[in-house]
């Protein structure tokens, strides 16, 4: 257990690299211990040894299994204490078209994006009842918000994680725990191959892509302090990409 029991916990997943690992970083700055989970443990491993820093714990974490998520949270609560902040960040890409996709690439698509989530709200939900200013945050898209073709899967999971969120937060909000959504727009990360970043970034508004740090500072706000009063929050980032018309 950290020698520092009033430090915040959080948990991340997804976080061996992209948005994750850019999240696990800023909430460590902030003066959060962090458990940064994700199935590709080596590469984790290297980033959280290339840390060296005691407050910041690699799991491995395979988000659509109900026994690692068990696992992973009372590994936090061994080490740390306590949990405070659950950000569900993992995620996966799928595009097909609706002739070429099949009932297990859109069920894939489902379970890594949407069941994940709703996993790790019930696994961590104990421990969040216990936490001052508990909160979760789960990162959305905004394929959540508008229709992109080629993404029934993706799409559709995001929707459904959008509606989790409000659900979670309607429901936990009586327990004091607050539950919010960021919903990135495209972010410049290796879930995106080179030719789709200069594509979108030709097409955006800002002239460029999303940073992952960007995200990462909205998660921030989400679990502070300075968000006490907010819930069930869709917090958009985006560069105005919802605002255009292509």
């Amino acid at each position: 257990m950290s020698d520092d029991t009033n430090r915040p916990v959080a948990l991340v997943t997804g976080a061996a690299g992209g948005q994750g690992w850019a999240i696990a970083r800023r909430l460590r700055a902030e003066g959060f211990s962090v458990a940064a989970c994700d199935r590709r443990i080596g590469e984790l491993l290297a980033a959280v040894d290339g840390l060296g820093d005691d407050a910041v714990l690699a799991l491995e974490l395979d988000v659509t299994s109900p026994e690692q998520w068990r696992a992973a949270v009372d590994r936090v609560a061994e080490r740390f204490g306590a949990l405070s902040a659950l950000v569900n960040s993992a995620g996966v890409l799928h595009r097909a078209a609706l002739d070429q996709e099949t009932p297990e690439g859109f069920e894939n698509s489902w379970r890594v994006n949407c069941l994940g989530a709703f996993l790790g709200i019930r696994a961590a939900l104990p421990r969040l009842r216990a936490a001052p200013q508990p909160s979760v945050v789960n990162i959305c898209s905004t394929g959540a918000i508008r229709p992109f073709p080629r993404h029934a899967a993706y799409g559709s999971a995001k929707w459904a994680l959008r509606g989790l969120t409000q659900t979670a937060a309607a429901e936990l909000g009586p327990s004091g725990i607050r539950v919010n959504a960021v919903f990135p727009g495209p972010v410049a990360t290796p879930m995106l191959d080179a030719a789709t970043q200069t594509r979108l970034a030709a097409t955006a508004m800002f002239g460029r892509l999303g940073r992952p740090a960007e995200i990462a500072d909205a998660v921030a706000f989400l679990v502070s302090d300075a968000a006490a009063f907010i819930t069930g929050s869709e917090l958009v980032v985006d560069g105005g990409q919802c605002l255009q018309i292509r």
